[in-house]
């Protein structure tokens, strides 16, 4: 029984490197079925999902047979640790095949929202020749607040800065002395400092208890007067409310969310403001990511049905059951 379960999107190409010696049932709808999930789970071998399964404690309990979950992607918030751990399965995820397309998706909102790109392709679109409405600001000379200092946030700051922008980075996990700081020519600082001086505020921050709307009322209005705010991280990390309320009296003169607290997102304030950008969590979808990231996590899941590690073990890299 080499049953692998795919429980979102995947490419065919990816899927057909694991048909050679495995039994694939490919459900891409299967993690909005949860009774189906758990019927599906009992027999399963290895599980392969994105954001949107909820891997929990009780899903792992039902898989007996399960070796390896494999996350296609970055973060693990969907996913109980402890509860794999505790079974014995091995977890495997791609936290840097992504973090190219990531880090290009922010500079590519933060020059939107800095020339006002969506909001003056609409109005001419509709019959507008608006020039003076759609003034915009240069990023050179600004200041870029990177809030996580990980690969995407490090890759962002490279970027910045080849712009022409001085970075500074807030990373509570970050080493003073670490040659990265100096590689992006970015200065460490402590959060609050960070938004008082930026001009410009990017989350990279995974979505943990303690980062759960880590930007909120207060952090918002330590931010600098007609700042802009990024998120490509995670949705938890921001209060969106609080967001609305800086954004409607224009303290923020605008934001750009790739991610939301609920996905799909519901209608709301957000989507009838022309100084917000809104994106559908599309950070990693770019054809060059998503190959690197459904090989790697097809890599991984042969390797350990073969009797293998896997390289991109987040827990273990071999199963403990």
């Amino acid at each position: 029984m080499n049953k692998v379960l795919v429980s979102e999107a995947m490419s065919a190409y990816a899927l057909d490197t694991l048909r050679t010696s495995l039994d694939v049932c490919f459900y891409p709808e299967l993690w909005d079925q949860p009774e189906k999930l758990a019927a599906e789970i009992v027999d399963t071998r290895a599980l392969i999902v994105r954001n949107q399964t909820q891997v929990t404690a009780e899903l792992i309990e039902r898989a007996n047979h399960l070796q390896i979950i494999g996350r296609a992607g970055t973060g693990l918030d969907n996913i109980d640790m402890a509860a794999a751990t505790e079974s014995g399965v091995v977890v495997a995820s791609t936290p840097h095949h992504n973090a190219v397309s990531v880090a290009e998706l922010t500079i590519g909102l933060m020059l939107a929202l800095a020339r006002n790109i969506t909001a003056a392709d609409r109005d001419t679109k509709a019959g507008g020749w608006n020039r003076n409405k759609y003034t915009g600001i240069e990023l050179c000379g600004k200041t870029l607040g990177v809030v996580g200092f990980g690969r995407i946030g490090f890759l962002t700051a490279m970027r910045a800065h080849a712009l022409g922008m001085q970075v500074v980075v807030f990373d509570p996990y970050v080493d003073p002395d670490s040659t990265l700081l100096t590689q992006a020519s970015a200065e460490l600082m402590e959060l609050e400092e960070l938004l008082s001086q930026s001009n410009i505020v990017c989350c990279h921050m995974p979505s943990t208890p303690a980062t759960h709307h880590m930007f909120n009322a207060q952090r918002f209005s330590e931010m600098k007067p007609g700042a802009l705010f990024i998120n490509v991280a995670r949705g938890e990390v921001v209060d969106e409310s609080a967001l609305i309320t800086a954004l409607t009296e224009e303290h923020l003169a605008g934001a750009a969310l790739d991610v939301r607290t609920s996905e799909p997102a519901t209608p709301g304030p957000l989507d009838k403001m022309d100084q917000v950008i809104l994106t559908p969590h599309i950070g990693a979808f770019t054809v060059q990511a998503q190959h690197r990231v459904e090989a790697a996590v097809c890599r991984d899941v042969m390797a350990v049905l073969n009797g293998t590690s896997a390289i991109n073990a987040v827990n273990f890299p071999s199963p403990r059951r």
